[in-house]
């Protein structure tokens, strides 16, 4: 079975991320980015808009490439390479849209992140360190 891509969209607002903790799926009860994943002849930066209409309510000023991070899920034998986008221009509240898959969203500082974080978050902040999150925030 081939790899699938994933799109996880870093939404920061006052030096803060919007996290929502997963249900009903893989990763459930892991704190998450919004995303999904990525359609046949999607472009990522829409699939991110969409996702995060869908999931938030929020609307995406400007969003910007990340980082992305390769995981494994050997417990539902799925491999996904997940592509990280960032957006400092988020306009709304972000709202429950989607309760049967996240039981609510809220911002948290970078140095108080809940845990457990979902694999692609947990293995970009590994990887680059609390740092490099630290600057994306630092921006908004």
């Amino acid at each position: 079975m081939s790899p699938q891509v994933g799109i996880g969209v870093l939404i920061f607002r006052d030096g803060k991320l919007l996290l929502g903790q997963r249900k009903g799926s893989h990763g459930a009860g892991d704190w998450s980015a919004p995303g999904g994943h990525l359609e046949f002849g999607e472009a990522p930066e829409a699939c991110a808009r969409r996702e995060v209409l869908e999931e938030t309510g929020l609307q995406l000023g400007e969003v910007q490439n990340g980082a992305f991070v390769s995981d494994v899920f050997p417990e539902v034998n799925k491999h996904y390479i997940t592509l990280l986008l960032v957006a400092q221009d988020a306009s709304g509240e972000p709202q429950l849209m989607e309760p049967e898959k996240c039981s609510g969203w809220h911002w948290f500082a970078p140095e108080e992140l809940p845990e457990p974080l979902f694999a692609p978050l947990r293995s970009w902040i590994t990887r680059d360190g609390l740092a490099a999150l630290q600057a994306l925030a630092k921006s908004s």
